[in-house]
């Protein structure tokens, strides 16, 4: 069965799980926004962690400015997670200005 599902999350200084993969199903993120609310540039990280393998993370943006009142796009294109993987961010305030929306696709395998 295919399900399509939203997740939301406003970032701190500390990792925050974004999106997480339920058990015996595939995901594909179809979306990923940053959104910066602040009148001043913040600092994204975004990541996965790979259940499989020890939750090995994996950088998709890696300190990446987010100018003023402004989005973008943080994942060009499609990204497969498993059962178990994490799709995680934070910012280099704690002020949450920063939000990051996806759209995911899960399948059940």
């Amino acid at each position: 069965m295919a399900l399509f599902r939203n997740a939301r999350a406003v970032l701190g200084e500390t990792p925050d799980t974004v999106y997480e993969t339920p058990p015996d199903t595939t995901a594909i993120v179809l979306h990923c926004q940053v959104s910066n609310r602040d009148e001043a540039p913040r600092a994204v990280s975004l990541f996965w962690t790979d259940a499989s393998d020890g939750d090995a993370e994996t950088y998709l943006l890696d300190t990446v400015t987010v100018p003023d009142d402004a989005s973008l796009e943080a994942i060009v294109g499609k990204l497969v997670l498993e059962a178990g993987d994490r799709l995680r961010a934070q910012q280099d305030e704690n002020d949450d200005e920063i939000e990051v929306s996806v759209s995911v696709l899960e399948l059940d395998v």
